[in-house]
Order: C-alpha cells, then sequence, then structure tokens
C-alpha cells in the first residue's frame, strides 16, 4: 500500500516540479567501438546514462566541443549485491586516435584518464526521484582544449562486470512537456535498471487500472441519469 501511494505521490511530483536533475540517454547496448558510440546532444546539459559492462567489454560515447568548454562526467555505482569494489575507468580522448591523426609520440597527450581512488564501498547518496541509493566513484572536471568530436570510453581495468550510471554535463534542461513524457519513462527506466520489479510491477499496475477505473465512474454515471 506504501509503494501505491508513494507511485501516486511520484507522479504528482513529476507534474509540478523538475525533481530530476538528468535526462535520461536511452540506448540499445551497441556501442561498443568508436564507429557505434553513443551520441551526447550536448555536453553541456546534464545527462545521465544507464549502462552496464561484461568482461572485457568496453563502451563508447561522443560528443562535440570547442575549446574552452567546461566539461563534467561522473561515474556512480547502484548499491547491489557484487557491486561493492566495482570501479570502471573513464577515458577522454579526442578523434585523433580514431582518425589515425595522431601520431604515436602523441597518443598519452590525447588520452585522459580518470580512476577512482576512493575506499570502497564508497559514499552513498539516496535520489529521492528512483528511490535508488547509490555509491559515489570519480568525477571529471576538465577544460576542453581544442575544437573537435571526444569520446568518452568506460572500461573495467580489472575485467569485472557490473552496472554503472554515467552523467554528463550540469545544466537541468527540462521543458514542461518533459514532466509527461521523459520523467515517468525515466522513473521506469531506473527501476529495471536496479532490477526493482516489484515497485516496476506496481506502477504499470496503476498505470493500466487508472483508464479501468475512470471508464467504470463514465459507466456509472451514465446508468444512474437514466
Amino acid at each position: 500500500m506504501k509503494k501505491i501511494i508513494f507511485f501516486i505521490f511520484i507522479l504528482i511530483i513529476i507534474s509540478l516540479s523538475p525533481a530530476y536533475g538528468h535526462k535520461l540517454i536511452s540506448h540499445d547496448d551497441s556501442h561498443r567501438d568508436f564507429n557505434s558510440a553513443l551520441l551526447i546532444p550536448d555536453h553541456k546539459i546534464s545527462w545521465a546514462i544507464y549502462d552496464n559492462l561484461g568482461i572485457n567489454e568496453s563502451k563508447f560515447y561522443t560528443f562535440d566541443a570547442k575549446q574552452g568548454d567546461s566539461f563534467y562526467a561522473s561515474i556512480v555505482i547502484p548499491k547491489l549485491e557484487g557491486l561493492e569494489n566495482y570501479s570502471p575507468s573513464i577515458i577522454l580522448m579526442n578523434d585523433d586516435l580514431f582518425t589515425g591523426k595522431s601520431q604515436s609520440s602523441d597518443i598519452q597527450s590525447n588520452i585522459q584518464k580518470f580512476l577512482y581512488e576512493g575506499n570502497y564501498p564508497g559514499n552513498e547518496f539516496y535520489e529521492p526521484f528512483g528511490q535508488v541509493t547509490y555509491w559515489e566513484r570519480q568525477e571529471v572536471k576538465t577544460i576542453i582544449p581544442e575544437d573537435g568530436q571526444y569520446f568518452i570510453l568506460v572500461l573495467d581495468e580489472k575485467n569485472q562486470s557490473g552496472k554503472y550510471s554515467l552523467a554528463i554535463g550540469t545544466i537541468e534542461d527540462f521543458s514542461g512537456s518533459d514532466f509527461f513524457t521523459i520523467l515517468p519513462k525515466a522513473w521506469f527506466d531506473t527501476k529495471i535498471f536496479v532490477n526493482d520489479y516489484t515497485s516496476l510491477a506496481i506502477g504499470i499496475s496503476i498505470l493500466v487500472s487508472i483508464p479501468i477505473f475512470l471508464s467504470v465512474i463514465i459507466l456509472r454515471n451514465k446508468i444512474f441519469k437514466k
């Protein structure tokens, strides 16, 4: 009963307030090399990407930027059993290696690697919109050195598999219509991401029951009018 009440409350909050800071970028899990890298439309806008890594896998993301742009990224790990020590690395690089422009002597200068250097399982924070607790990992705060296309690679150098959420950008950008489209979808995607199928089933049941409930009320009113 509490979950049902909370879900109704979430729907009300969604319609009234931008409670969720990141726009979610959906994907088909095919971004496994430079050619298929997942496009980040604007690196300044606050995005979140739910993703996972298998053993010996890397995930690729790409964006365009201008010299002097501030760039922000971070990784958090959902608080799930087995992920206590999970900490994939972030690699930021320009497109020189992809296009073949870079000389071997320039490779190191074109790549920035960001590792998690804190304690495990890490600091926790609770995200109220999705009702999920995460472990914090590394943050990336840097300045773009020149105009061009850039790539973000996420990989685990310990060859572990796991789930992570990649955040990009800092500017919240929501329109009124997003509260009824993007945010509800983000809630459902979050539940799938953290394997919370109980809340997901309750949410779907409520959504299905709403039109049925309204139809019963309309039919009842018609009957009593006769």
